[in-house]
């Protein structure tokens, strides 16, 4: 929406309100609004995008001033709303128990362009997308820039399903935000379940936009919708991907939830409970986006591999992608890595250029992948980059939280870091608590972070590294394992006797037997069952 066309909409806003509440309104005081809230026998508010509210004038609001607005509009549909034809705007009523209009909220419709660049790549892949997020975080918006795109760049047919004449504004005429899209208006909200069937019967639509679905009836209508291969763009009453996961009437979006009892063996490999929680079917949606702030979104790529690895407890980190005026549509990230080495092949290819040199792709590709960005809280700084040194990781230290890609905390000081494992949580990063600051402490949860493999741990270039006592504990483990497995004896590798101590200790644990043999620098522990 060019600047002249939002200012006449808002102005057609300003028009209905009272001269009192009028006068007050200045140049440039709803630029930022996101509603006008007028209660009886209070000051009228105007609320901001920031939080903070604006009083207009000292006078309250009186049962007159609401009379004299809603004369000016449609009437109330069931569900307590109306707007203004032509408009993006949505007015709704509080009642009292008399039915009679006690205040009004008059919600601001804007069309915001630029929304939806950093995830436009998510949109042209012909996924269906489901949208999440706390009220006023612009949900709407983006659905209403994403009816634009694909009706228009795209070239499909698109339907929207207009509940509340939100997306495409109130009137006969759908608003121009959603360009060549259609729109389906639904004359009460109990409805919305049979619109959204009758758009894929009656009008052969390749793309269905629906804005909150909140029962399970809609939630089995967007199944039907998605089962008839339409990609179906919609949003859902709640936050994150875990609400609509424990919602029983939601969580057939994201392929509903049972309970099923595994079998000894398989509960034993897990290492859980034989009752456990499994997905249990195909999600409705291939990709979940949880909207975290206006300029921040968490993408879920795959909603099915998601909703498994939540049910089981595994760590799962979304993409985040960041709303930037100068976001190039094709992200900066693993899938686009290629498009950046060609370029600097291209450019390399130039004799007298400064990037003419040997030039290894496949190396930097893996150091754009692997590169993993930490935020330490309550953790020593120097042992964390000692750790990073020694052991050649791929990974920095980070001054913000919402820049890395997980979390090293120390367990002791956690309640005095309720703000940031908050924000953590937000931006769903992974937490990893430390009970001490040493070495192998710290040294142990970055290789569960990175996902070090115990073959790595040994075979890779980060043998020598470790910390003694943690290789030589871990040894002492895989030989628990095999003689637990069938073994009749393992031997360790030689250690010193405080290290040796503890591996006596472990295999007493696990009601093995075990003694020390050889002599000085070969003494050693050998491991067995029962007695020699």
């Amino acid at each position: 929406m060019s600047e002249i066309q939002f200012q006449n909409d808002i102005q057609l806003l300003i028009n209905i309100l009272p001269a009192k509440i009028k006068r007050h309104i200045q140049s440039g005081v709803l630029d930022d609004a996101i509603e006008i809230v007028l209660d009886i026998g209070r000051i009228p508010e105007v609320r901001l995008g920031n939080g903070k509210i604006l009083y207009l004038g000292s006078d309250n609001v009186v049962s007159d001033d609401l009379e004299f607005i809603t004369e000016k509009i449609p009437e109330f549909t069931s569900d307590n709303r109306s707007g203004i034809a032509g408009t993006l705007h949505r007015i709704s009523a509080i009642r009292n128990r008399q039915g009679k209009i006690i205040g009004l909220t008059m919600r601001i419709g804007r069309v915001i362009t630029g929304t939806i660049a950093c995830i436009k790549d998510f949109v042209m892949q012909n996924k269906s997308i489901l949208f999440l997020g706390r009220p006023g975080v612009g949900k709407t918006t983006k659905l209403r820039e994403i009816s634009r795109l694909v009706a228009d760049e795209l070239g499909k047919r698109v339907v929207v399903v207009d509940t509340s004449n939100e997306i495409a504004g109130d009137g006969d005429v759908a608003h121009p935000a959603i360009g060549k899209a259609r729109r389906m208006q639904v004359s009460q909200p109990e409805f919305q379940k049979d619109i959204m069937i009758e758009a894929v019967e009656n009008h052969t639509p390749e793309v269905i936009v629906v804005d909150e679905i909140g029962t399970e009836l809609e939630a089995q209508a967007a199944r039907t919708i998605a089962e008839r291969g339409v990609m179906l763009i919609a949003t859902a009453h709640g936050n994150t991907l875990e609400n609509i996961i424990k919602n029983p009437a939601m969580s057939d979006l994201v392929g509903g939830v049972s309970s099923v009892t595994l079998g000894d063996e398989e509960a034993k490999h897990r290492g859980c409970q034989k009752t456990v929680l499994e997905r249990e079917k195909q999600p409705t949606f291939d990709i979940v986006i949880e909207i975290i702030d206006r300029n921040t979104l968490a993408v879920y790529k795959n909603t099915a591999e998601a909703v498994d690895y939540i049910l089981r407890g595994w760590p799962i980190t979304p993409e985040i992608r960041k709303v930037d005026e100068n976001y190039d549509t094709k992200p900066s990230g693993p899938d686009n890595i290629m498009d950046k080495v060609n370029e600097l092949d291209s450019r390399a290819g130039s004799a007298n250029s400064p990037l003419n040199f040997s030039f290894n792709r496949q190396k930097y590709v893996d150091d754009v992948k692997n590169h993993k960005k930490i935020y330490i809280y309550a953790v020593s700084r120097s042992i964390v980059d000692k750790i990073i040194e020694r052991l050649d990781i791929n990974a920095e230290i980070v001054r913000n939280v919402e820049d890395a890609d997980f979390v090293i905390a120390h367990k002791n000081f956690a309640k005095g870091g309720t703000k940031v494992l908050a924000v953590a949580n937000d931006y769903r990063l992974p937490v990893y608590f430390v009970r001490t600051n040493s070495m192998s402490q710290i040294q142990k949860v970055l290789k569960d972070a990175l996902h070090l493999t115990q073959e790595q741990v040994y075979e890779h270039k980060y043998t020598g590294y470790m910390d003694e006592t943690e290789l030589a504990l871990d040894e002492a483990k895989a030989a628990i394992a095999k003689v637990m497995e069938g073994a009749e004896t393992v031997e360790l590798q030689p250690q010193p006797k405080n290290i040796r101590k503890l591996q006596h200790e472990l295999v007493d644990a696990h009601n093995l037997s075990s003694i020390s043999e050889g002599e000085g620098a070969a003494r050693h522990l050998r491991i067995f069952r029962g007695k020699e």
